[in-house]
């Protein structure tokens, strides 16, 4: 099982970035997905997640109107479309796939936003 993080890197404040995240060894089409960063609070919160078939999206109010998620599942990729980046998003981005108790997490992709 992979999920494998690519598109991040350094961007100036209201830019922005586009992550993936490539699966696979597990059937994509079944699994809600999600992105995580690290928070406040706990170690990894939730920035938004997509349901299996896409039809269901949810966002944490910090990102809504500026972030959108979105999947392709022939392509087994989930994107997390990040616009009018601020510099508190500057952070390592975390893909998630859950599956009931089944969840797989991906090695992270560093977002960082400076001038």
């Amino acid at each position: 099982v992979q999920l494998v993080e690519s598109g991040g890197g350094l961007v100036q404040p209201w830019g922005s970035l586009r992550l993936s995240c490539a699966a696979s060894g597990f059937t994509f089409s079944r699994y809600d997905m999600s992105w995580y960063r690290p928070g406040p609070v706990k170690e990894r919160e939730l920035v938004a997640s997509i349901t299996s078939a896409g039809r269901g999206t949810n966002y944490e109010d910090y990102v809504k109107g500026r972030f959108t998620i979105s999947r392709d599942n022939a392509k087994k990729t989930v994107y997390l479309q990040m616009n009018s980046l601020k510099p508190e998003d500057t952070a390592v981005y975390y893909c998630n796939s859950r599956f009931f108790s089944i969840t797989y997490w991906g090695q992270g992709a560093q977002v960082t936003v400076s001038s």
